[in-house]
């Protein structure tokens, strides 16, 4: 079986005009990216990071540096879920570092991550911003193949985020369980058998009125919870009930933001 080690640079600069353009870009399969959209009202740059494979399997390595350039804007996303697939034996990693400078922008959002039966995978994620720079970061986590019986039966999981703020360590996260265990975690706290979970981060200046907004989005069947950061930001969690009502309160999450944060406008299903 063939392995990938897959490699994808991208740096984003602000031209004389106020737009956003990608001044370096490299990639390595399974790494691809699709034609950059300019979205004008959003004054934010677009773009989709596509894995033309299967998914991620046994023996992948897959490395990517992001950065924004001062008071350049950027959007990545992805056109479908990445899918990490069974392994008899072995492992896949991926790490991933983001870069903000001061008055830059950059949103990560990506479509959920699918492990699937008997996989083991790591995920390491470094964000580093500069004072008076902004993010906002999205990771979404469907528990398997719900429709193929495979819900919960990943090996090991684990997703790691260390986010720093002008050089010091806000946030240090690490996530590591069975699919068994989560599972039990998730009938614990009523979301069923199928259960979503999304874990985002909001680096920005300015005031916080946009709180009870969000947190009214906790409601039946629908866990939401925003907690300070030492400085500069928030961590922001939810639990589904499936993919679907995730999807949905991520919407309602973005727009809520998008009032105050205006970059959270740009369709990242525009393309």
């Amino acid at each position: 079986m063939a392995e990938f080690s897959g490699q994808l640079t991208l740096r984003a600069e602000a031209r004389p005009d106020g737009r956003t353009v990608l001044a370096t870009q490299s990639f390595r399969a399974p790494y691809h990216i699709s034609k950059p959209y300019w979205d004008e009202a959003a004054r934010t740059l677009l773009v989709q990071v596509v894995n033309p494979t299967a998914g991620i399997l046994s023996g992948d390595r897959l490395e990517s540096n992001i950065t924004v350039a001062e008071n350049a804007a950027l959007l990545v996303t992805t056109p479908s879920a990445s899918r990490v697939f069974k392994m008899k034996d072995g492992t896949a990693e991926c790490r991933q570092h983001f870069t903000v400078a001061s008055g830059g922008w950059l949103e990560v959002l990506p479509e959920p991550l699918v492990p699937h039966r008997g996989c083991v995978y790591r995920q390491m994620t470094h964000i580093e911003v500069a004072t008076g720079g902004a993010l906002f970061f999205a990771d979404l986590l469907m528990p398997g193949r719900v429709g193929h019986g495979e819900a919960w039966a990943w090996e090991k999981l684990c997703l790691e985020i260390d986010v720093r703020l002008s050089g010091e360590l806000i946030l240090r996260e690490r996530f590591t369980h069975s699919g068994a265990a989560l599972r039990a975690l998730a009938e614990l706290n009523g979301s069923g058998p199928t259960a979503c979970f999304g874990n985002a981060v909001l680096l920005a200046e300015g005031t916080a009125t946009w709180i009870p907004a969000v947190t009214a989005l906790h409601r039946a069947g629908i866990w939401l919870g925003v907690s300070a950061l030492r400085r500069g930001g928030w961590s922001l969690k939810c639990v589904a009930p499936d993919s679907l009502r995730l999807r949905q309160t991520m919407l309602e999450l973005r727009r809520i933001l998008a009032g105050h944060f205006p970059k959270l406008a740009c369709d990242p299903r525009k393309l």
